[in-house]
């Protein structure tokens, strides 16, 4: 409400100007002069009033004419017009070109700020995923994956001679089978995923793709790096903050699975994970070589012409690891990496026999009881 002033007279070097009082849609002619930290209007015929100067707001002009709101009064305005007496337009506020924060420091020093905290802000937050995941109890994690491995609806082979071979591949990389639990699917997919809780899941058509159970050990192990490294939980939070874990495991666990079968982990996840893999092959003995020829393939540096009859051609076998490819980029650069780890080793002895490499490429094929085809997630 106006404040009744104790003036007693108009002074001399008052302003000129209009106002609306936000209660009716009557302009009033009106001076404008300030006092003891107050804006003074008065108009013909009519009491001083008086209003806080902190409570003004500039607006946009009107042409020459200054124009201000007040705070809390919509409807409120007072236009000041033409020349203002010495003094008066520095005691009013001025207009706010961008805002609060960045009218006080200047565009370019508010930019510079900004940017330092965006910055500090992505790098604390690519910490973050690593702080949270190390607080997650592994228990929780395991049954986030028992329940994804659910939406492979049958589809898991357990033949016995191929899961004895897989078996064996497992001891052979140093897998703790309290850690990591590996399997295979019958999805004719080149390609293998991690799952939360150490699951391991390597899809068939990576087995009918691969030239040897050695490749098969190198792309098992790099899984269980990230398993190690506990990478897929890491990007859930990233992707979905705590919110699946908050929301329980009985929440969307189906759009959890095609979250990770969809994402790529970051180059140094899978830089770490490769490394793993090359020192459980190394403590295994088995040679990475194969590995490295495997990602050579992969990255269409070893494409080979149509073979005999109901060989598929190294360009239909090149687009189906496309599947892999999508999720495990950068493929010619690992194979160099697993292709020097091989150079002046020897001692290495192949990870299955060749009876044991047939088990584990027909365990889906043998076993009656899987469901066969594509998953759509």
């Amino acid at each position: 409400m106006p404040l009744m002033s104790a003036l007693s007279e108009d002074p001399a070097d008052a302003a000129q100007g209009w106002h609306y009082d936000g209660e009716t849609a009557i302009r009033h002619r009106v001076r404008a002069f300030i006092d003891g930290g107050h804006l003074h209007l008065v108009g013909a015929g009519e009491a001083f009033r008086a209003y806080r100067l902190v409570d003004l707001v500039a607006q946009p002009a009107q042409g020459s004419t200054r124009v201000y709101g007040l705070k809390a009064r919509p409807g409120w305005q007072l236009g000041l017009e033409g020349p203002l007496p010495d003094g008066f337009a520095a005691q009013l506020p001025g207009a706010a070109r961008y805002g609060g924060v960045i009218d006080r420091l200047g565009l370019w020093p508010a930019a510079a700020l900004f940017a330092v905290i965006a910055a500090v802000t992505l790098v604390g937050l690519s910490y973050v995923p690593g702080v949270v995941v190390a607080l997650v109890p592994r228990s929780v994690e395991r049954q986030l994956g028992d329940a994804m491995v659910g939406d492979f609806g049958g589809r898991l082979c357990a033949a016995p001679a191929g899961q004895a071979a897989l078996d064996t591949l497992a001891r052979r990389l140093g897998a703790d089978p309290a850690q990591a639990r590996i399997e295979v699917a019958a999805i004719p997919m080149v390609n293998a995923v991690t799952l939360p809780g150490g699951r391991v899941i390597i899809f068939e058509g990576l087995l009918k793709q691969a030239e040897s159970a050695d490749e098969v050990a190198g792309v098992t192990g790099h899984e269980l790096g990230h398993v190690a490294h506990r990478d897929v939980l890491a990007t859930l939070v990233r992707q979905l903050g705590l919110s699946f874990l908050l929301g329980g495991l009985e929440g969307n666990v189906r759009g959890y699975t095609d979250l990770v079968l969809s994402s790529a982990y970051s180059r140094q996840a899978e830089t770490a994970a490769d490394g793993f893999a090359i020192d459980a092959m190394a403590h295994g003995d088995i040679s990475p070589a194969a590995t490295a020829a495997f990602f050579n393939r992969l990255s269409g540096g070893a494409a080979k012409k149509p073979g005999t009859k109901g060989e598929k051609s190294g360009v239909v076998k090149a687009a189906e690891m496309l599947d892999y490819v999508s999720s495990h980029p950068n493929s010619a650069g690992r194979a160099e990496r697993f292709a020097a780890a091989a150079r002046g080793h020897g001692g290495y002895a192949p990870v299955l026999t060749p009876v044991e490499w047939q088990a584990l490429r027909t365990i889906c094929s043998a076993d009656p009881k899987v469901k066969r085809g594509n998953v759509i997630f």
